[in-house]
């Protein structure tokens, strides 16, 4: 285990982890066509603040920020090696030793099997290698995403406006702390 400890060291926040139902790899522009077609149903974002990110120019947008984050991953279907979501560490924080997670999609073949559940897993693991506090931006009207990150031990800290594509909108902060969880 490596524990950050310099200001001027950054973290890894695109690295390859594997579970058992899902496996997790820095996203590449490539990424771009197998990634929207998994994305291009209309239904994953019913609850999202931007409902029309099914639509290719809406979702190449979410695409670049992905790549420009330093934290954009690709989630993958071990069985079939097929692209089935997106997900990203973004804004760490060195001085206060925080990350956050978010811009999560799943397909929903996958919605309910576990593979979310082992998705954050993964990621909390590696997070807390080194980052004290894991932030959760959701929005408000999110009830899928609000329930499984509860569900994960999280809980709401406040509400509060967030920048999502340049516009402040409003989100449910959820945190999970470091000391809250077990030892491994």
């Amino acid at each position: 285990m490596h524990s950050f400890t310099s200001t001027s060291e950054t973290p890894d926040w695109q690295p390859t982890l594997q579970g058992n139902r899902v496996a997790l790899r820095p996203t590449r522009p490539q990424d771009l066509v197998p990634m929207h077609a998994a994305a291009s149903d209309p239904l994953i974002w019913e609850q999202h603040s931007e409902r029309n990110r099914h639509e290719r120019a809406v979702f190449e947008r979410f695409f670049e920020g992905a790549l420009a984050c330093g934290g954009g991953l690709t989630v993958i279907d071990p069985a079939t090696d097929q692209i089935i979501g997106s997900t990203r560490f973004y804004d760490w924080d060195p001085t206060d030793g925080s990350i956050v997670i978010g811009y999560t999609f799943l397909v929903r073949a996958h919605w309910g099997s576990g593979t979310n559940r082992e998705m954050k897993t993964l990621m909390l693991a590696h997070a807390f290698r080194c980052a004290r506090t894991v932030w959760f931006h959701i929005s408000t009207g999110n009830a899928r995403s609000r329930c499984a990150i509860e569900k994960r031990g999280a809980r709401l800290d406040r509400e509060a406006s967030v920048l999502v594509g340049g516009v402040p909108t409003l989100r449910c902060i959820y945190r999970i702390d470091r000391s809250d969880r077990a030892p491994a």
